[in-house]
């Protein structure tokens, strides 16, 4: 059925890599289309287990060296980048705009994945994975910026 939350979640990973796929067009540095490729093919993994029915799925092929690699790339960027010093708007340029893109629709595939895990079995490293690719997808926003010598725009608060 086309509104069975497992189709949707995949749906929405499938969505998420094609707009990874933008983003490593938009990307300059050979290391970030790399790893984002890696991204790419490991959301692969991610949308088989999320399109196998729970009595069907073999063990999840996604590792704690996936989370790893994605956590020691967070740090990486964020040792160089200045120190955050608010909420960001998306944009700034449009490699970061993309980026921002790819956040938004890894957050939302996050949450359609949350669904399924009301009915069923997720594996915990599927969604520590996605949590972390999203932080990652902003960093990665940041890092853009940074090397376009660009300025964040910051939210000015309003709500005052």
């Amino acid at each position: 059925m086309k509104n069975d939350p497992r189709l949707d979640a995949y749906g929405t990973v499938d969505e998420l890599n094609s707009f990874i796929g933008l983003l490593i067009e938009e990307v300059t540095t050979e290391d970030d289309k790399k790893v984002l490729r890696n991204i790419q093919s490991l959301l692969f993994v991610v949308g088989c287990c999320l399109a196998t029915e729970a009595e069907k799925k073999s063990p999840l092929n996604l590792q704690e060296t996936d989370i790893e690699m994605l956590e020691n790339e967070i740090d990486k960027m964020d040792s160089v980048l200045p120190k955050l010093s608010g909420f960001i708007l998306p944009g700034g340029s449009r490699s970061a705009a993309v980026s921002h893109i790819c956040r938004s629709v890894c957050r939302r595939a996050e949450r359609c994945i949350y669904h399924i895990e009301n009915m069923e079995n997720i594996d915990n490293k599927l969604l520590i994975f996605m949590n972390r690719l999203s932080d990652y997808l902003f960093i990665l926003a940041r890092k853009l910026i940074f090397l376009e010598k660009k300025t964040e725009n910051i939210w000015k608060d309003t709500c005052k």
